[in-house]
């Protein structure tokens, strides 16, 4: 059975930072005796997943406006303030390496294995058995967008051109979470701006549109993200962002109306200002 050992030091918040662009913890002039736990005590399991949890999760918003405070971001610890300095930083994870996505499988799998036995369920009957591991590898990918930067997707795909006619490209397919209920949400979503000079590449729309929907959201939130990240990658003098969705927590549960629809908007610059750009952008949206 393996385990781990852990110390007292590497679970304090209390460190200094070196110019090495490391962390290093501030060690007491007599060490206590390290503690070992077994890796499959309830209590070691708790304690990982508090660890997980916050490493995950900041009181700082990574992309500024995009990201709202709270914002969970990845490994991207550097925006951290005080860890400006350290290329990560885990209190867990010493050597300065963050952990992959597939580190994270076996813990949330025994999470959905104790979930399922809550539920009434044999984890162990044959159709079960593969099912924590599938729910966990299924959530990762439901929520990659944690993963990613709007640096990363844009790739550069930003070029020159003297024009300053709309761009839409709507009926973007989207698939998200309700951070309420942990079930689906999913539609499409058009996107319109006026270029400053600068366009960006189609498709990099819908990859926007990918990296804040891969995450835990509300569609409102969402609808403000993208549009505010396409702000962000080109500074256009105008941007609008539509977006219509089925809720799964509005159908499986609750009032159960199959039929609902959820439409959000979010007009910046020109569309906003502008009576006569924002109607034009709708009805491209209208037309089919």
């Amino acid at each position: 059975m393996s385990s781990i050992t852990i110390t007292p030091e590497s679970i304090t918040n209390g460190h200094s930072h070196q110019t090495n662009g490391h962390c290093t913890k501030a060690m007491a002039a007599k060490k206590p005796s390290p503690i070992n736990v077994d890796d499959t005590n309830d209590a070691e399991l708790k304690k990982k997943r508090s660890a997980m949890r916050n490493f995950y999760t900041t009181t700082k918003s990574f992309d500024g406006e995009v990201d709202p405070p709270g914002s969970p971001i990845g490994p991207r610890t550097a925006a951290t303030p005080g860890h400006e300095k350290c290329s990560f930083h885990h209190d867990l994870e010493l050597d300065h390496k963050p952990p992959t996505r597939e580190d994270l499988i076996p813990n949330m799998a025994e999470s959905y294995r104790e979930l399922l036995s809550n539920l009434g369920e044999n984890p162990e009957r044959q159709g079960l058995l593969k099912t924590p591991e599938r729910a966990a590898k299924a959530m990762l990918f439901f929520t990659k967008g944690y993963d990613q930067t709007l640096e990363e997707v844009l790739n550069d795909a930003i070029f020159d051109e003297d024009t300053d006619e709309m761009v839409v490209v709507k009926d973007i397919e989207t698939f998200s979470m309700c951070e309420h209920h942990l079930v689906p949400f999913y539609g499409k979503v058009s996107i319109g701006y006026l270029p400053n000079k600068k366009v960006l590449g189609l498709s990099k729309l819908a990859r926007i549109v990918e990296v804040y929907s891969r995450r835990l959201q509300v569609q409102e939130r969402l609808t403000k993200q993208i549009a505010q990240a396409v702000l962000k990658a080109i500074e256009p003098r105008g941007v609008g962002v539509i977006v219509e969705a089925s809720h799964m927590c509005m159908v499986m549960r609750g009032v159960q109306k199959i039929n609902s629809k959820t439409v959000t908007s979010s007009m910046l610059g020109e569309f906003r200002d502008d009576p006569k750009t924002r109607e034009e952008f709708l009805a491209f949206c209208r037309t089919k």
